[in-house]
């Protein structure tokens, strides 16, 4: 009899009713990684962080039916990831543990270890590394997981070659869609985060530089194209040129945009209605002819045949592991410097 492996695939997680909105946002907030104060200061500021978005945040989550639908793409995933690993031969169960809303870290840790896997391999859904995602996603488990197997872990995967053709895919399909219009500028759009998260060391935005460039490098595309960031919010300097200022200089320079969500590996908030709605309204306003949006990874054969080797690749070794290679810079928080070289 093999060896029992349980892959964890770690993600965000989303409201799944207007309801759940306020809480999900105070745990969001709630979490030193996202706002780094001292508890007695961040718990309240929390609440009142929360209490300040959930209508505007109900209003965006209404517009998709009432709730995020980034848990059914998440389960998708799982349910691809884990029917691929069975047909390699693994004796594998694949979980899903949310790190801000159901299913809760703490609850699948519990489901994991009732399963008794001899391996658990941790698999976070950012491809791209950051201390205020993939890092507070593992802390999380390291604080609740007691139960039994070998841990190994996926820091990150920036250019995993399943990725990066699974977005030359999406972006092809997009296009082509769309009659292969001419003089569009390709906008590779990335979850923004405050500059002082890089200045203090987290790798998450040369990982990103890299993803893009291997998806230009395949994709060959015949205009030009341009890395932004797009969900800024307050007053702090944030990582740029900002998505809405890509747009704005692409409609200045007479071209259409097509967007890559390409830190997003599904469908949420962000995408659906950040850049379907609120992106496509600012590129109307502004006069561009062409505003395109290819889709996210989802549950695409590549993308998921890319988790699958990441997942078998993992098993032959021990402890933190990128699954491409690793950080060009001296990141003071990338996961081999916290947490330690994989043995």
């Amino acid at each position: 009899m093999g060896r029992r492996t349980a892959v964890v695939l770690m993600n965000l997680g989303g409201p799944d009713s207007l309801k759940a909105v306020r809480p999900f946002l105070f745990r969001l907030f709630s979490d030193p990684a996202i706002l780094n104060l001292p508890w007695p200061a961040r718990l309240p500021l929390a609440a009142l962080i929360s209490s300040l978005r959930t209508r505007s945040a109900q209003a965006n989550y209404a517009h998709m039916g009432g709730a995020s639908p980034l848990l059914a793409e998440s389960r998708a995933q799982s349910a691809a990831l884990e029917a691929a690993l069975i047909e390699q031969g693994a004796e594998t169960k694949v979980f899903l543990a949310m790190r801000y809303w159901r299913p809760f870290t703490e609850t699948v840790a519990a489901e994991v270890s009732a399963w008794s896997p001899d391996d658990v391999v941790l698999l976070p859904l950012y491809p791209q590394y950051s201390t205020t995602t993939t890092a507070s996603s593992l802390k999380a488990w390291e604080r609740a997981y007691r139960g039994p197997g070998e841990v190994k872990t996926v820091c990150c995967y920036p250019e995993q070659h399943g990725l990066i053709e699974a977005h030359v895919r999406r972006i092809r399909q997009c296009w082509e869609a769309a009659g292969r219009p001419e003089n569009v500028r390709l906008l590779l759009s990335a979850h923004g985060v405050p500059q002082s998260c890089i200045d203090a060391g987290d790798p998450y935005q040369e990982q990103v530089e890299r993803t893009c460039a291997a998806i230009v490098d395949r994709l060959k595309w015949p205009w030009d194209w341009r890395i932004c960031y797009q969900s800024r919010v307050g007053p702090l300097k944030w990582l740029g040129p900002s998505t809405p200022e890509a747009i704005s200089e692409a409609c200045k320079d007479g071209m259409g945009v097509l967007i890559d969500p390409v830190a997003f590996v599904s469908e949420h908030v962000e995408t659906l209605v950040e850049l379907d709605r609120d992106y496509a309204v600012l590129a109307k306003a502004a006069g561009c002819e062409v505003y395109l949006r290819a889709a996210a990874v989802g549950t695409d054969r590549a993308f998921i045949g890319g988790l699958t080797q990441l997942v078998l690749s993992a098993l032959g070794r021990r402890g933190v592991a990128p699954g491409s290679e690793p950080c060009r810079g001296q990141w003071s928080g990338c996961a081999l410097q916290v947490v330690g070289r994989a043995a």
